[in-house]
This record gives structure tokens, sequence and C-alpha cells, in this order.
């Protein structure tokens, strides 16, 4: 490389900082102009019709400060991760803009996963021991990376539902995963990680707090999220096969579930609650963490803070408690998630019976 590592690390977060935070009163110009909004409705958590085309913003600063800062030529594997960004970005501005099929999205979802799986070669090869399972063979690798990455993309598309959370948690994920590639010498993916942390930095004060320029994500936004974050996922486990230094993670898918809690528990939590209800797992709602959440009182940046601050928590939690196994961090992951929601409904369940009493 013809900088040090660490010059450009911070020149991919500044870049892709400065590129989001200037390019975003321009693309709300163009969106108001032409009408592009996300209107409110049933459900919605927002009241005021918004320009939802942040991820523009996003997946330049993301796709430029790579390209100019990590090194492609020594890396094949990376540039399909910015092959696989292209794709799901036509996706996403064609539904933020048009609207399309939940079909034809899976669509481009398994088109992205496959460039980054087969093409790249981006895949578990090792469960960690998980179920007892070490190495898996090829063909099981390819589906389960591809059933990993479209859960993902999709796990954060999700949790995209109030301001600030899916931005919140991809902040603090990506500079976990990128303090760790760093650590590590794996100095192309903790340039990905900056370039990913600098645009939803810079993305995230127009989310929230933005009044003029205020602006959503939209799906181009958190579907390339989604897959930034999948292969950060996939390479962290696999590096932690090989790695053998201080910095070596035990039990990395549990790990890994941990880091990502928000996201994956949400999804699995809702899929099951709409199972049980004998709906589709795909028919959305309005149950997700954030919903319930807003239903205690707390406004969307409140509800973000509690939701990344348990984020937070829990990447100290496994991080601190890696030695444990895959299966037993797996089952403290899951069973302190469950505690959470519970509790939420419990003070949910309650606050409806004081009002009530009140009436």
């Amino acid at each position: 490389m013809w900088f040090h590592p660490n010059i450009l690390v911070i020149f991919s977060l500044l870049l892709s900082f400065v590129i989001v935070y200037v390019s975003i009163p321009s693309i709300v110009k163009v969106a108001c102009y032409k009408q592009l909004f996300d209107e409110p409705g049933r459900r919605k958590s927002h009241h005021h019709s918004t320009p939802n085309l942040g991820g523009i913003a996003i997946f330049a600063g993301i796709i430029i400060a790579t390209g100019l800062f990590a090194d492609l030529t020594l890396s094949r594997e990376l540039m399909q991760v910015l092959v696989a960004m292209v794709v799901v970005f036509f996706i996403g501005i064609k539904d933020d803009i048009l609207i399309i099929a939940p079909a034809k999205k899976l669509y481009g979802e398994i088109l992205a996963s496959i460039i980054i799986v087969i093409l790249g070669d981006i895949r578990f090869t090792s469960l960690h021991g998980f179920f007892g399972i070490y190495e898996i063979n090829y063909l099981s690798s390819i589906f389960l990376t591809c059933f990993v990455v479209i859960v993902l993309i999709n796990s954060f598309n999700l949790i995209d539902g109030i301001d600030g959370l899916a931005t919140g948690i991809g902040i603090v994920v990506s500079l976990t995963f990128g303090i760790w590639f760093y650590l590590t010498g794996n100095h192309n993916y903790a340039i990905l990680s900056a370039a990913l942390l600098g645009a939803l930095v810079a993305f995230f004060g127009f989310n929230v707090f933005g009044k003029e320029n205020k602006i959503f994500m939209g799906d181009t936004g958190s579907l390339i999220l989604g897959l930034i974050m999948s292969v950060l996922v996939i390479k962290f486990n696999e590096a932690n096969i090989t790695y053998n230094g201080p910095y070596t993670i035990s039990s990395a898918p549990a790990v890994s579930f941990g880091i990502l809690i928000v996201p994956l528990f949400d999804t699995l939590r809702v899929f099951i609650l709409r199972i049980l209800r004998g709906q589709s797992p795909f028919n959305p709602d309005k149950n997700h963490l954030h919903h319930r959440v807003l239903k205690l009182g707390f406004n969307h940046v409140e509800s973000t803070v509690v939701l990344s601050s348990i984020n937070v928590m829990f990447i100290i939690m496994v991080l601190t408690c890696q030695s444990y196994g895959v299966i037993s961090l797996m089952v403290l992951n899951l069973a302190l998630a469950s505690l959470f929601s519970i509790v939420n409904e419990l003070l949910i369940r309650k606050q409806k019976l004081r009002n009530h009493a009140h009436a």
C-alpha cells in the first residue's frame, strides 16, 4: 500500500463522511422537486412526507472511499463486494422510487449473495464447533452463507422503521468490526468498515436532527447496510479460524450474533410471532422491537438510544464471555434478548392498565 494503513483508514472514513455530508442537501432538493417522498401510513412511524433517497449518498460515500483506499489489486473478493453493492443499489433505488414486488427484490438479493459467495469466494467454511460441527463442505457452505447474507440484508431493512435506528446500530457494529480488523492487520476490511462508519455518521445527523434537509436512507441504504454487514460478519468468522494472536475471538458465531443482536433478534422474534398467529412470516406489522419501545412513550431518538445502548451492552457481554463456548454463549444471547422483550411487554401491559384505571 502506498500510505500507512492508519492513514488509509482515516482517509476512507473522512472521504466517505464528506461525500455524504455534501451530497445529501442536493439529494433532498431533487427529491422535493420530483416529489419523491416516503409517505406516512398505517404501518409507518413518521407523520410527514420525507425524502427517502439517502441511500444514494451512503452508496456513493462507501464505494468511492473503498475504491480509492482499499488495495483492490490484492483483494479480488473486495471487488466482488463492490459489484454486489451495485446490484442492491439498483434494486433499492427502484423500490424507493417505483416500489417493486417483494419477490423481485428477493431475486436481486440472491444475485448479490451469489456474487459475494461464489465469485468473491467470501463464505463460511467452519461452524467453529457449533452443534459439534467444524469444517463444512463447499455446497453447504454456499447455501449457508447465501442464507446469512439474505437474512442480514433483510434484518437491517426491517429495523429501519424509526429515525436513526438502523444507522445507529450500523455505527456501533461497523466501529466494532472495523477496530478488530485493524488490530488484526486486515486493513482492506478495516477500510471498508471505516467507509461505512463515515457514511453512517454523516447520514445520522440529517436523519435524526435534520429539519430542512431531513431524509431517510430508504431501501437503498438499508439493503447496502445489511449487505456490507453480512460481508463483515463472514470475514470476521473466517479470520478467527486462521488468526492466532492477542485479538483472537473464541466462539465467533455466537459473538457475531451478539454484535448484531438487535437486527437479528428482532427478525427472529417477529417471524416467530407471526407464525404463532397463523400469519405469513413476511406479513408486515408493527410488532418490531422499535415499535414496542415506542409504545412505552419514548420518541424516535430516545428509542434509538435505548436499543443502540442495549446493542452496545451485548457487544461488551459477548466479548467478555467469549470463552463460554458457542452454544452456551448463543443461549445466553437469546435468553437475555428474550428477557428484555418480555420486560418490555410487561411494562407496556402495566402502562395500559394504569391508563385504563385513570380513564
